[in-house]
């Protein structure tokens, strides 16, 4: 069985000139979504792992998955203004703008080994901005962990400073 089967391309979404990396196939079907929970685990196995982040919303599907695996406590990072108790925020540039991401403060304890983990790696700006809000924390980032990587876009270039695994990459 090949994931590669189970990402189709959507052009035009969001905008026109856009393909979409879809996994809704691969989330439809157990056996995929088990190979690949798999697949991300084989990338951190071995490391110690505190707390795993997730973000908003794609990087929540296996990120919880990863967290159980690996026997830790799950993160949610968000749009402003969805987490009820107090946060922290860091605010990232986009090709079209900006845009800001909040974690609840109390949610990383000092030293704390962090796995962060989205379900695509693009340009880098989500992750590098999460990494910077582990880090605000006082946590220490040991992956950065993706199911998929647009290459092509460069958003490793954003993260040199920390390991980055991707299970597929386009």
């Amino acid at each position: 069985m090949q994931l590669t089967d189970f990402v189709r391309d959507i052009h035009d979404f969001p905008k026109p000139g856009i393909v979409f990396k879809d996994i809704t196939p691969l989330l439809l079907n157990a056996k995929a979504t088990e190979i690949a929970v798999n697949a991300l685990f084989v990338q951190i196995a071995g490391a110690q792992v505190d707390v795993v982040v997730g973000m908003e919303s794609r990087g929540f599907f296996f990120g919880t998955l990863l967290a159980q695996k690996l026997g830790c406590g799950f993160i949610p990072v968000r749009k402003p203004n969805k987490l009820p108790a107090e946060t922290t925020s860091e605010t990232y540039a986009l090709e079209y703008g900006e845009d800001t991401l909040e974690i609840h403060t109390d949610a990383i304890k000092k030293g704390d080994k962090v796995l962060i983990h989205d379900d695509v790696l693009a340009t880098g700006g989500t992750a590098e901005a999460v990494c910077k809000l582990v880090e605000k924390l006082g946590g220490e980032v040991v992956q950065c962990n993706f199911l998929m990587e647009l290459a092509f876009l460069s958003g490793r270039d954003k993260l040199k400073n920390h390991s980055v695994a991707s299970v597929l990459t386009y």
